[in-house]
């Protein structure tokens, strides 16, 4: 009998957010405004650091992968979502969820093995800057993204079998806005222990060796900033690593906060706002936070705009 549930298990119902019609309409026209203008504003930074030739530097170049793994999360997660609120609920394949999965695990993924080499940069810029442009070169820069993906990809790829492995003997209704893995279990009737101490097992070289390396990173970076004699020069070192550190802050906040903290007390709805934080809101304010005084980038509208315009 358990054999034949489990060949039965060929989609999921995601329930979304349950509730009043009004209320629903109300979220899913402020969701919809919110990936649109997600989507608008990184493919504005993609795009300014592909034709701009001021924007061609390493520092703009992780840049522009950051905003395209910014485009590449929400539009994997929001589509589906604003159908699910818009209709109350909704059903998604066996194989559309973990296709959803693995796209949703290589972005997370890749973003923390990007801020990371993104502090890098920041260290190299400001404690050796004398050989900064011979040490970050293009081609070491481009190996450098392609190992961050490659290597998002792997790992991806084995948290989805892994996931896929998850026995469905039950209900097939999944309380929340995206076949995330913590859902996923919750409602597996599989032995869960294996792909948690798998899970906890990735989240050594995938989060918590990163985030040692940006700490170490900045703690160098403020003992050469604190160096500096001249103020002005001090304050010109702080803003060019300010961006960065609000994005990593934002970014390992809502991380930690999902897969990290205990969630015991918490409500359903309150996860699935906190889901909301990291799939729409961090790619959002991404590109804000890198372009708002920035002038390199201001200045590279100000040009599109008067060559096209």
């Amino acid at each position: 009998m358990q054999n034949n549930n489990l060949t039965n298990i060929i989609e999921f119902v995601l329930l979304g957010f349950q509730g009043d019609p009004q209320l629903r309409i109300s979220l899913f026209c402020l969701l919809f405004v919110l990936f649109f203008l997600t989507i608008c504003g990184n493919l504005l930074i993609i795009t300014l650091v592909v034709i701009s030739k001021n924007l061609h530097t390493p520092m703009y170049f992780f840049i522009s992968q950051l905003s395209i793994n910014d485009f590449l999360l929400p539009s994997n997660i929001v589509p589906n979502m604003l159908h699910i609120l818009l209709n109350n609920g909704g059903t998604i394949t066996y194989i559309g969820s973990m296709t959803q999965f693995y796209f949703f695990c290589i972005s997370i993924t890749f973003e923390c093995l990007l801020l990371t080499v993104m502090s890098y940069d920041k260290y190299v810029a400001i404690c050796n800057p004398l050989r900064y442009t011979s040490i970050m070169k293009t081609g070491y820069c481009v190996k450098l993204v392609v190992s961050c993906w490659v290597l998002s990809c792997s790992c991806a790829f084995s948290d989805t079998i892994a996931a896929s492995r998850l026995k469905f003997c039950g209900s097939n209704i999944i309380d929340h806005l995206f076949c995330d893995l913590l859902p996923l279990l919750e409602i597996s009737c599989s032995d869960t222990f294996p792909i948690k101490l798998q899970m906890y097992l990735l989240s050594i070289p995938l989060v918590i060796i990163p985030s040692t390396i940006i700490v170490i990173s900045y703690v160098n970076i403020v003992r050469a900033i604190l160096r500096i004699p001249s103020n002005i020069s001090r304050q010109k070192a702080f803003s060019t690593c300010s961006s960065h550190l609000t994005v990593v802050f934002l970014f390992y906040l809502t991380l930690f906060s999902v897969y990290v903290f205990p969630t015991r007390g918490q409500t359903t709805n309150l996860n699935k706002i906190t889901s909301l934080l990291y799939t729409l809101f961090t790619p959002l304010f991404n590109p804000i936070i890198y372009s708002f005084r920035n002038k390199d980038i201001k200045k590279a509208v100000r040009e599109t705009f008067h060559k096209f315009f």
